[in-house]
């Protein structure tokens, strides 16, 4: 990258330390086991959610494709930071080149952003199959789903690039630590040298874009699907409204939440090592949890998997 290159050449940092999750020599190897276990259970959720997903006619419907996509961002974003925050639990000193950090940062905001828009674009599907579901197969056209899932993309490129192009603009001291697992935007402006007035001033505008536009149209849908699902006499039917809604707000609330805690407060009122903890929720937890739950608490799912499953594989 380009930008990227700039930056490299108008800093005196050539690489960074990153200080990892914690110091406690006596906690490396447990926590190194347990995130490799989070990130293969990330790995082989995600992607078994993609294949299944792919090879199940029935599921080829506007809902599945937003959560197929989901799925390829979790994957995606977790692979992106994953392998080399579990360097850090083996080696003494964990280093990433500059270049690699900006592009670690990049492509982690990129899929972080993609994913807070991609939560926003399957309110508005349950909403559109509930609140009007007479109409749904034309309000959620392939059009229409192809022009929000390019939406979603453009926002998280647009997102990674504000915060990136402010980042690599900045001159980074001598001391090179970095005290978190990953390149993010909060621990590295904690290096810099030169003013970051501009960078938070971005964060704040971009994140409160990236957040907020997302949350309001979560919390409008489902108001609205609240107010629908009210009015369904039927127990069965209700009960079902619900249960297709609930895993979703579950996911929304662990993202979101983690995300303001951690973005949308001062750095004054939140230590680092608060920061890190919050950022495992957003980074390593969802993206584990988001397969199990859409595919656990999810009928169509169960009953691709066992479909699946029981076909013999020379029939």
């Amino acid at each position: 990258m380009p930008l990227i290159r700039m930056g490299a050449e108008n800093s005196s940092v050539t690489e960074f330390i990153l200080a990892g999750l914690t110091n406690q020599p006596r906690l490396q190897i447990p926590l190194f086991f347990l995130f490799l276990g989070s990130y293969v259970v990330t790995v082989v959720g995600n992607l078994g959610l993609i294949t299944l997903i792919g090879l199940n006619s029935h599921l080829h419907t506007p809902m599945y494709f937003f959560l197929f996509n989901l799925s390829f961002i979790d994957f995606c974003y977790s692979t992106v930071i994953t392998p080399k925050m579990l360097m850090s639990f083996v080696l003494r000193k964990n280093i990433i080149s500059y270049a690699g950090c900006m592009t670690q940062l990049f492509f982690f905001l990129f899929f972080v952003i993609s994913e807070s828009f991609i939560l926003s674009a399957m309110a508005y599907d349950r909403y559109a199959a509930i609140c009007n579901p007479l109409v749904y197969t034309a309000t959620m056209s392939l059009q229409v789903c192809l022009l929000l899932l390019l939406g979603v993309y453009v926002m998280g490129f647009a997102g990674a690039v504000a915060h990136t192009a402010c980042m690599v603009r900045l001159t980074f001291c001598a001391n090179n630590l970095v005290n978190h697992y990953m390149c993010d935007i909060l621990p590295l402006l904690e290096r810099s040298c030169t003013s970051t007035y501009v960078n938070e001033l971005v964060v704040f505008v971009v994140v409160g874009i990236d957040i907020g536009v997302p949350t309001v149209t979560i919390f409008i849908s489902y108001a609205l699907i609240l107010s629908s699902i009210l009015r369904i006499h039927s127990t069965k039917g209700r009960s079902k409204a619900f249960s297709t809604c609930s895993s979703h707000i579950i996911v929304v609330s662990l993202f979101f939440g983690s995300g303001a805690f951690m973005y949308l407060k001062p750095s004054s009122l939140l230590p680092m090592n608060q920061g890190k903890v919050s950022s495992l929720f957003y980074t390593i937890v969802v993206p584990m949890l988001n397969p199990l739950i859409y595919s656990l608490r999810n009928k169509d799912v169960k009953v691709a998997l066992k479909k699946t499953l029981s076909k013999k594989p020379f029939s």
